[in-house]
């Protein structure tokens, strides 16, 4: 029996452009850039449009996320192609009040610290991303206790070098389908934070088991297995407890075939506020993808990467974990600190 046209225009519609569900207001982007030593360094502010009316001391959550390589902050936040299961924070930002900023790496690639990556940028990027926070919380009255870091792949990588180099200004962090270097451009960390691991048993760029890959035809560098990586954190943390298992409900959508299923592992204390928790939730069945039932990559780029999941909502995961997570206040300052950085319109990155 031939298909209805309508359900041919679907399964075309799911082939080559993918999915994209919106459920509620979204916060709104503006296009930045901040000055400095390297040059300006483009990066994208979304700003919710009240601020929560418990938010403490009249301040407001700060979340980065960082793209992959390849990518753009723009196209993070949903403003290209294709679909971007992380777009999903503009309506967290909106609901919860809490800013983001998607900073853009050079050349679409992060100085993420692979000593062997060829592939890696070589800005200071870590300097760059200092600047940005510290703009902020002097500009959109965001709580130095509660900036929060989330990358994917690439970005997800950098995310575990800014944990490392950052760690006190940090509340928490969120590594996605990334791992930390074997062969590292800098310490291993000594400032324990709440740490979230989310990676995908059969990912087929980022090995759950470690190990060097080649993405773009260009060297990557070799990685430690993710299991190892979550290790680094429950050891500075002292989490040396066995961890506290939890099945995620699998919810299975037709264009989310093979379905998958996924496991989270929790060490530490849970749902206490300033406690140090560490987290890993491993997918089976899904490959370089991150999870989402509202955001879809279209099938050809699972094709080449791997299935994605549907079995929950990878911003909402993170957020339920930044949120009750709160790092160092500085002591308040009887005078505004000047720097010689400004903020300035910029047009979109194509």
């Amino acid at each position: 029996m031939p298909m209805p046209c309508s359900g041919l225009r679907h399964a075309l519609r799911q082939f080559f452009l993918g999915s994209e569900h919106i459920s509620g207001p979204r916060a709104q982007i503006h296009a930045a850039q901040l000055d400095g030593a390297e040059g300006p360094r483009r990066y994208q502010l979304a700003l919710p449009s009240a601020r929560p009316a418990d938010a403490a001391h009249g301040m407001r959550p700060l979340v980065l996320l960082l793209h992959g390589f390849g990518a753009t902050g723009a196209q993070l936040l949903g403003q290209g192609f294709p679909p971007s299961p992380l777009a999903h924070w503009l309506e967290i930002s909106e609901r919860e009040g809490c800013v983001l900023a998607a900073p853009e790496g050079t050349g679409k690639s992060w100085n993420d610290g692979f000593a062997d990556a060829s592939a890696s940028a070589k800005t200071d990027d870590v300097r760059f991303i200092q600047r940005l926070i510290d703009h902020l919380i002097a500009t959109q009255a965001v709580d130095p206790a509660r900036v929060y870091v989330m990358g994917v792949s690439k970005g997800g990588m950098m995310s575990l070098r800014l944990a490392a180099e950052l760690g006190p200004k940090l509340g928490a962090f969120c590594a996605v389908l990334a791992s930390m270097p074997r062969h590292s451009r800098y310490a291993p960390p000594r400032h324990a934070l709440p740490a979230m691991f989310i990676a995908s048993r059969h990912d087929p760029l980022v090995r759950y088991e470690g190990g060097s890959f080649r993405k773009n035809r260009r060297q990557a560098g070799e990685m430690l297995g993710i299991e190892a990586s979550v290790a680094v954190w429950r050891n500075l943390a002292g989490l040396s407890e066995p961890a506290r298992c939890t099945p995620i409900a699998t919810r299975n959508l037709p264009q989310a075939l093979p379905p998958t299923t996924a496991l989270r592992q929790d060490w530490g204390d849970d749902g206490v506020p300033g406690s140090l928790q560490v987290s890993l939730i491993t997918v089976e069945g899904s490959g370089h993808t991150e999870p989402s039932p509202t955001r879809r990559y279209p099938r050809w780029i699972t094709r080449l990467v791997g299935a994605q999941s549907a079995d929950f909502e990878t911003a909402e995961l993170a957020w339920a974990f930044f949120k009750d997570k709160v790092g160092t206040r500085p002591p308040a300052q009887t005078s505004p600190v000047q720097t010689n950085t400004r903020e300035r319109p910029a047009a979109l990155a194509p």
